[in-house]
């Protein structure tokens, strides 16, 4: 089995690529088939998040370019700013992972979180697609924040 034990942020085409969906590319451990077959595992720091492109390194030197797999969204489009930001606020309230553009978000599938937009008064759509959500206040993909929630009283 190939041993992928380091990231680098550097692309790096070898022709050797794996396709992941966003919850495989937070985990630190791994057991993985890449897209021509091949096992491997990926073997990470604690708090590495792999994003579209990035490069996996094995124990050989190998480079495994990260591809972001398709994986069921839901997709908001808006062009009222203050619509999209309280979506923004009500999701971001629930720490959904989400990902954002001009006039367009988009989440994990949840029905429940559908149901609560729609309920905004927005339309909620449904896609296959990559997901790269925003990668947060404390950094690119780093989880390991204190992330109680601290209020006076």
């Amino acid at each position: 089995m190939i041993r992928l034990t380091r990231k680098s942020d550097q692309a790096v085409d070898t022709g050797v690529s794996l396709t992941l969906t966003y919850d495989q590319r937070i985990r630190s451990r791994l057991r993985v088939l890449l897209d021509d077959g091949r096992e491997a595992g990926i073997f990470l720091e604690r708090g590495i998040c792999l994003r579209d492109g990035d490069s996996l390194i094995s124990e050989d030197g190998l480079a495994v370019r990260v591809r972001a797999g398709d994986e069921a969204l839901s997709c908001v489009r808006c062009d009222d700013p203050l619509l999209f930001a309280r979506a923004c606020y009500h999701l971001g309230n629930r720490h959904v992972a989400l990902q954002i553009g001009p006039g367009r978000l988009s989440y994990p599938h949840d029905h429940v979180l559908d149901a609560m937009l729609r309920g905004l008064g927005l339309e909620v759509g449904l896609e296959q697609a990559p997901f790269e959500p925003e990668p947060g206040a404390y950094g690119a993909g780093h989880h390991a924040h204190d992330h109680r929630h601290h209020h006076d009283g």
